[in-house]
């Protein structure tokens, strides 16, 4: 089976693929392998999926290069892309265990703060895992993503020792989530961090690339990065693809 890199189409141009994605595009067809685009907004805004994969060809092995997607949407995605006899490398479960912390978390648990989390959204199971954590400071998320560009009022909780006030956190980070609320609340405890982060990119537990963070491009990672005791974890995730955000 042949093989293309699918990526989001323009959004003025819907036939020709995203500017943010030309490096990838055109290592890609340096390499021979056939690009199609997909329409991420169709595939956003839910349902099965096919109207946003009809612009790619049938009967092909196809990996994902685009804006990250919802683990439901991403599913949708592969049953779409399925009836058109075409197969991504990453499977829906294996996007959804890379993607959520629960899905990686236990593999990881030596290697990150310390999280807990809950399955919804109520204020009860919140306090739970707050009590869970014990004290001191958190930062929130939900399974995804954060909100860090809201630090006080979304994403710092100072003491989870203070429901009401850690509360008050949560809402504004459901408020703000809205619709893309994914899972449930996860509180991570905070930890101060010293040098620059860096982000590790790897293919079927073997590290191929290392960059500067997206955040902070000028922070270059240390040459003498040692990511040795990182490979028992990625062998033991054993996903195709992983990024990992290292400091």
């Amino acid at each position: 089976m042949w093989m293309m890199l699918l990526v989001p189409g323009d959004v003025v141009r819907p036939r020709r693929p995203d500017e943010h994605f030309a490096d990838e595009v055109a290592a890609a067809r340096e390499s021979g392998i056939e690009v199609a685009v997909i329409d991420h907004d169709a595939l956003s805004r839910g349902g099965p999926g096919d109207e946003a994969v009809s612009r790619v060809p049938p009967g092909a092995d196809a990996v994902y290069r685009g804006w990250m997607l919802q683990a439901d949407r991403y599913t949708a995605l592969a049953d779409a892309l399925s009836r058109r006899d075409v197969t991504l490398r990453t499977n829906a479960d294996q996007y959804r265990q890379a993607h959520e912390l629960p899905g990686w978390y236990r593999a990881a648990e030596a290697h990150t703060p310390e999280s807990v989390w809950t399955t919804g959204d109520t204020r009860a199971d919140f306090t739970t895992a707050c009590a869970t954590l014990g004290r001191g400071p958190a930062v929130l998320r939900d399974y995804s993503k954060s909100m860090k560009h809201h630090w006080h009022e979304a994403a710092y909780i100072p003491d989870v020792a203070d429901p009401d006030a850690a509360w008050r956190v949560a809402s504004r980070f459901r408020e703000l989530r809205d619709d893309e609320f994914t899972g449930g609340f996860v509180l991570r405890r905070f930890e101060h961090f010293t040098g620059p982060e860096v982000r590790t990119w790897w293919t079927h537990g073997t590290c191929r690339l290392i960059t500067a963070h997206p955040d902070t491009p000028d922070d270059l990672p240390p040459p003498d990065l040692d990511l040795t005791p990182l490979e028992p974890l990625m062998r033991t995730l054993a996903l195709p693809f992983t990024t990992a955000d290292l400091i």
